[in-house]
């Protein structure tokens, strides 16, 4: 479906235009963590908490005589893949490869 341009509307076709006229900076999306440190540490943080305490609930199952089921493992398969998300948030190695020239 094509939409036709009408006055000053904005269509899907024509991108949208500051009111001012002036040249907004656009925003990276990857930037936002690079810059912000305490933001890094606490979404980090809290990925990593979250990963012990899915892993935690899981342990307890298993501590309690309840039987390691495909439940069981689901969930330290997923507290491990959270907890190592966190890791990589704090960690931030995109950009901290060097070439070799």
């Amino acid at each position: 479906m094509k939409y036709v341009k009408e006055g000053v509307k904005n269509t899907p076709e024509s991108p949208e235009v500051p009111a001012g006229g002036a040249a907004v900076p656009e925003n990276k999306p990857g930037q936002m963590f690079k810059s912000c440190w305490s933001c890094r540490v606490i979404s980090g943080g809290g990925l990593v908490l979250s990963g012990a305490y899915v892993f935690n609930a899981a342990r307890k199952m298993m501590r309690h005589g309840g039987p390691t089921s495909m439940g069981t493992v689901a969930q330290i398969t997923f507290a491990a893949g959270l907890a190592a998300w966190g890791l990589v948030i704090l960690a931030d190695p995109v950009g901290k490869a060097q070439r070799k020239t």
